[in-house]
């Protein structure tokens, strides 16, 4: 005790909360690594299942080409029952031409409504604010 009756902080008692501070700091590094590391393991793991599904995904996509390649081999056979092969063939190949034109004006209409590809909402959101910014800047 002091003569004004304070307790007494000496040096080792700063010492050790300097050596606490310094620990800390060394377990929080160490803890960040960790988790950085875990982290790292983790999104390699995920990345692994992801190829790995996305070629499932591309083998599916192949083997649904072959099978509608199939069903319409089969339409055509079904439908040459009650006419010549040729005219079967004709039919089908017109009725998926006609498929094929539908989706892609379809699918032209669905790009030009996305272009340009710019976040159009957020440009003009952020020239209104630069604009407002400006002018509040000259007052």
């Amino acid at each position: 005790m002091t003569a004004g009756g304070s307790p007494r902080t000496g040096e080792a008692g700063q010492e050790a909360v300097g050596e606490l501070v310094q620990r800390a700091t060394q377990q929080l590094s160490q803890l960040v690594r960790d988790e950085m590391r875990l982290a790292q393991a983790e999104m390699t793991e995920k990345g692994k299942r992801f190829g790995k599904g996305g070629g499932l995904f591309g083998g599916a996509g192949l083997v649904g080409v072959l099978t509608l390649q199939a069903l319409v081999a089969t339409v055509i056979a079904a439908l040459s029952l009650v006419m010549d092969v040729w005219l079967a063939a004709l039919i089908v190949t017109a009725v998926l031409a006609a498929v094929t034109a539908l989706m892609a004006a379809l699918g032209k209409q669905q790009i030009s409504r996305a272009s340009p590809p710019t976040p159009q909402q957020t440009v003009d959101s952020v020239k209104a604010d630069v604009a407002e910014i400006k002018e509040k800047a000259q007052r």
